[in-house]
């Protein structure tokens, strides 16, 4: 063969192979495309889908305290405060104690002079003596009568008028004997004198003042305020009205007296609520040896509450105001929307009791918007927030 011969053409069974290889290559780089494009679209769906699904906040009902506290105003009182009025009329002799004295039951405050108390005073003996000699001659008389009557020398009817006039002789000395009594009383009442230990709060008289007798018609002369222990008062509102029981301690703050508080206990309810208030009023009770608590002035009272059971707490941002009532939107394991209706508690301003329609594993979604309806998909945000807790109400 001549080495200028022209070269072998490529036979059928080679030329197919390749054509074979070349549609095979087409095909992978085709399908190749195909699947870029559906996974594309895919990641393009999910992201759209994402992108609609709105993303939430979720919080925890929070549990209530152990013990919450309460601090409301309240009003010291002194344990006994009396005025002291003058039991007869007349003009003030004398006074014996000042503002801020100390004084024990029975001691002698003023002394009252009473001309008029004191001629009827004479005048009432010198009626009594009268009516005693009288009655005194009635008997002997009544007594004659009836020996005569014995020796028939007198008629029963006679006697029996002497004996009647001795009685009615009797009950005029004994009505006139009550009367001196009765003045003798009055005039003990020209001392006046303090009704029990304390302190004269007011002294309201003075030497040669006209004194009229009566609580009514008189201005009073002194006040006594015993101050050893305190009364204290305050206005509990009805929500928390059930929860202040007897023998209940609390302790007191005064404005004055930053830092330091006094022990006090609920003695007594009034076991009413006020209509108008809506309050009840409840007496606590202070020892004040030490006189360091002035009556008439103005506490704060501060009671550890138990908690009560069973009550969750959430925040107000959680609440929806629907057309079926009050209800809260909660997020269920298939991440769909489950709305709740709740019965509200007491309101604490930025939280609010939910006493019914929760429970404490529920997760609750914070701010939902207005158009949250139910079985609509949402993502949670993470970490879920546990919804505070505060004890103290003012």
């Amino acid at each position: 063969m001549s080495e200028h011969s022209d070269p072998k053409p490529p036979s059928a069974r080679r030329l197919l192979a390749v054509g074979i290889v070349t549609v095979l290559v087409a095909i992978g780089l085709a399908a190749q495309g195909i699947l870029a494009r559906t996974a594309h679209d895919q990641s393009l769906r999910e992201k759209v889908e994402a992108d609609a699904t709105p993303t939430v906040t979720l919080v925890t009902p929070g549990q209530a305290d152990a013990k919450e506290e309460l601090v409301l105003p309240s009003s010291i009182q002194a344990y006994y405060d009396a005025p002291t009025f003058a039991r007869v009329s007349g003009y003030l002799k004398k006074w014996y104690v000042d503002i801020g004295s100390q004084v024990k039951a029975g001691d002698v405050l003023a002394d009252i002079e009473t001309p008029e108390l004191d001629q009827q005073l004479e005048q009432a003996k010198a009626n009594l003596a009268t009516a005693v000699a009288k009655a005194n001659l009635a008997e002997s008389t009544a007594k004659r009568w009836q020996n005569m009557l014995a020796a028939t020398s007198v008629s029963k009817q006679e006697a029996e008028e002497k004996t009647g006039d001795f009685e009615a002789k009797k009950a005029e000395a004994t009505a006139a004997q009550a009367n001196v009594d009765r003045l003798q009383a009055l005039s003990s009442f020209k001392r006046v004198v303090a009704p029990f230990d304390g302190t004269i709060t007011a002294r309201k008289t003075d030497i040669g003042a006209l004194i009229t007798a009566g609580s009514g018609s008189g201005p009073e002369l002194f006040r006594v305020a015993d101050t050893h222990k305190l009364r204290i008062y305050v206005q509990v509102p009805q929500a928390f009205a059930s929860r202040v029981t007897v023998g209940m301690q609390a302790q007191l703050h005064l404005p004055e007296q930053p830092g330091r508080t006094y022990a006090a206990a609920v003695v007594n309810r009034s076991g009413a609520i006020n209509e108008g208030a809506r309050t009840m009023l409840i007496q606590l009770e202070a020892d004040n040896a030490d006189g360091r608590l002035i009556s008439g002035s103005y506490a704060d009272v501060h009671f550890d509450l138990p908690a009560t059971s069973g009550i969750l707490q959430l925040p107000v941002t959680t609440l929806l105001f629907r057309q079926h009532g009050l209800e809260v939107a909660t997020l269920g394991p298939d991440s769909k929307v489950i709305l709740k209706n709740v019965q509200l508690g007491r309101d604490f301003g930025t939280r609010v009791e939910i006493v019914d329609g929760l429970v404490p594993t529920d997760r609750v979604i914070d701010s939902p918007p207005d158009w949250l309806a139910q079985g609509d998909v949402v993502r949670a945000a993470e970490p879920e927030v546990s919804a505070p807790s505060q004890g103290k109400h003012p």
